[in-house]
């Protein structure tokens, strides 16, 4: 028995990690396979082995499974509130608070309509059931904006109502279950309006207590630094049991407020709590997603019929475009976005969570019926996450919204280097910004027709007026190492650690620069180990250059090294995909027919034949 547990509780980690990483891999919503491998493991191996799953949550957990699902869906909320700034609201403010307030409400009266009318649900249930839909979820949405990186203000709109919602249903549901237990649905109203403000008014002084005191904690240095993830994970239990245990289920809001108060203070350094938090989530969706779609029951599916495809097409095609009509209506949103945000509404963990958890306590006092809520949930979020992840990434890019793996290039510096390698890599056709803070150093890029931001790349200013469509990695160019090592991880969170680079420190100050930023603290080096900043100003101030040349059958990489007597060092490529492949000192691809290979030249050292005796990185050429 011990080791079908054991057994079972691996599977759950092995499974849940493995998806994410595949899912990663071929590019696809990484809860859609979650939900996928739950099925498989749960309800049809207990089928086909004779009643006994692989994994079976009820087995291994018992009791203490909604416990931990509700003390998992607090972490999440947390680290989705150290993600929503205060400034982001300055221009979509009035739509989030419109599209978590009215929006849900028509969301959710268009879907328990839909619930009673078309799936033939009770009225309470129906109810419950469009409260329950009203949230969307960010570990759905955080996921697919990162991949579609929509340009304009249609990301902060998601993310925070994302966010946002997620507590607000949660409540809802609550108080219309309250609502059921009691008998009395119809004419609830009052009371749940006024439970709503109960529940927001404790979860959200609890929240802000409990930021106040992890800020005192942190701001006095009253902890050692290997205890601030740990004390931090103790602090949100802390507030979501504490908030619960005054008023039912405000512990979601108060997670929420804690989270959002430690992201929007200014004194204290919380970067590593967000990273650890991005890592237990990444964990705890993993488990969740696996382990409630294995409690479903097959026959729960089978007994569902036509009918909620019907149910499912309303979702799609009236309550969310009615909910972004209704809520962006005098918005200062292009018709574009506001199309992007009616078509962008899948359901999450919090959904899947809050339909188990009270299917259970339905069904305990003797609500049969209320079973009904979890298949309809889960075929809801399949369904949503299914048609959204597939479908969004393309609309964005119809809609203008988004490029495809952005290839474009935000380049810190603009000395005469990076101002020749942007202007190359523009009239190659992709997206270059220069970035520098010093005025006079852009005049050569500004001269070159390139695009220009001046100012600090570190400021959440640079991340607000940078336009980055089309931009998808970071090149950071300047004279200052430790410049480009912070310039790498401040944008490493939006690019990727894959897609931001910097140019080798001296070797002189190999050994010292590894000491002070090891691989996590710096971004990948480019080109070669000796193309250092003060080599390649260098050869450009002795008249080098950086050209694109385009490789045939004819005209191979070894004619390109033999024309320039060796004085070429290939930088970049595109490939036949028209991909912008980057070189690094760690990857050096090779270079063949159909290849747009971009060198830093010396055009006075032009030869037939032959090559010089030289010094430097040319004697490391890639083979063809």
């Amino acid at each position: 028995m011990e080791e079908n547990l054991l057994l079972s509780a691996a599977l759950v980690i092995v499974l849940g990690v493995a998806a994410q990483w595949a899912a990663w891999r071929v590019r696809m919503p990484s809860i859609l396979l979650l939900l996928i491998i739950g099925f498989l493991a749960g309800p049809v191996w207990g089928a086909a082995a004779g009643g006994r799953p692989l994994i079976d949550p009820d087995a291994m957990l018992g009791g203490l499974l909604f416990p931990v699902v509700s003390l998992s869906v607090a972490v999440i909320l947390f680290e989705g509130g150290l993600t929503l700034r205060f400034h982001e609201l300055r221009r979509v403010g009035g739509v989030v608070i419109a599209i978590v307030t009215v929006g849900a409400l028509v969301t959710w009266a268009a879907a328990a309509a839909a619930a009673k009318n078309i799936l033939g649900m009770p009225t309470d249930l129906a109810v419950l059931l469009g409260a329950i839909l009203v949230v969307t979820g960010p570990t759905v949405i955080g996921p697919l904006l990162r991949d579609i990186r929509p340009s304009g203000n249609v990301a902060s709109v998601l993310k925070w109502e994302g966010i946002v919602i997620d507590p607000i249903g949660a409540i809802l549901a609550v108080l219309v279950f309250e609502a059921i237990m009691v008998g009395n649905v119809h004419d609830a109203a009052g009371a749940i309006a006024m439970g709503l403000l109960k529940l927001l008014g404790v979860g959200a002084a609890i929240g802000l207590a409990g930021s106040l005191l992890l800020f005192v904690l942190l701001r006095r240095y009253l902890l050692p630094d290997f205890l601030h993830n740990p004390v931090s994970l103790m602090m949100v239990v802390g507030v979501f049991t504490a908030a619960n245990l005054l008023f039912h289920e405000s512990g979601l809001v108060a997670v929420t407020v804690m989270g959002m108060g430690l992201a929007n203070q200014k004194s204290v350094d919380v970067a590593h709590i967000v990273e650890f938090k991005e890592n237990l989530r990444v964990l705890l969706i993993s488990s969740l997603f696996i382990l409630l779609a294995s409690r479903v029951s097959l026959a729960s599916f089978a007994d569902m019929g036509p009918s909620i495809v019907v149910f499912l097409a309303v979702l799609f095609f009236v309550a969310r475009p009615l909910s972004v009509l209704v809520s962006t209506s005098g918005a200062r949103l292009h018709w574009k976005e506001k199309i992007f945000l009616a078509w962008m509404a899948p359901r999450g963990i919090v959904a899947a969570a809050v339909a188990s958890i009270f299917a259970l306590r339905l069904e305990s006092v003797g609500r049969t019926d209320a079973s009904a809520l979890v298949p309809f949930t889960f075929i809801t979020i399949v369904a949503t996450v299914t048609v959204y992840g597939l479908t969004a990434p393309r609309l964005a890019r119809r809609l203008g919204l988004s490029q495809d793996r952005p290839q474009g290039l935000l380049i810190l510096g603009a000395n005469s280097f990076a101002t020749s390698l942007g202007s190359v890599i523009r009239d190659a056709g992709f997206d270059v910004v220069i970035v520098d803070n010093n005025w006079m150093s852009t005049t050569g890029a500004r001269m070159a027709g390139l695009s220009v931001f001046y100012g600090s790349i570190l400021t959440e200013c640079a991340v607000e007026e940078i336009n980055l469509g089309g931009i998808g990695r970071l090149l950071a160019l300047t004279s200052n190492d430790e410049v480009n090592s912070l310039a790498a991880l401040h944008w490493s969170e939006k690019f990727g650690r894959r897609e931001v680079y910097q140019l080798p420190p001296e070797e002189a100050f190999h050994r010292c620069h590894q000491a002070i930023a090891p691989l996590n603290l710096r971004g990948r080096y480019l080109f070669h180990k000796d193309l250092t900043h003060p080599y390649l100003i260098k050869r450009m101030d002795q008249g080098a250059a950086v050209k694109a040349t385009h490789l045939t059958e004819e005209f191979t990489w070894d004619d390109l090294v033999r024309q320039y007597a060796g004085r070429v060092i290939p930088l970049m490529h595109v490939n036949e995909k028209r991909e912008l492949i980057i070189h690094t000192t760690d990857y050096a691809p090779r270079l063949r027919s159909g290849h747009r290979v971009i060198c830093l030249i010396d055009p006075t050292k032009k030869t037939s034949g032959g090559s010089a005796n030289r010094r430097g990185p040319e004697n490391s050429n890639p083979k063809t």
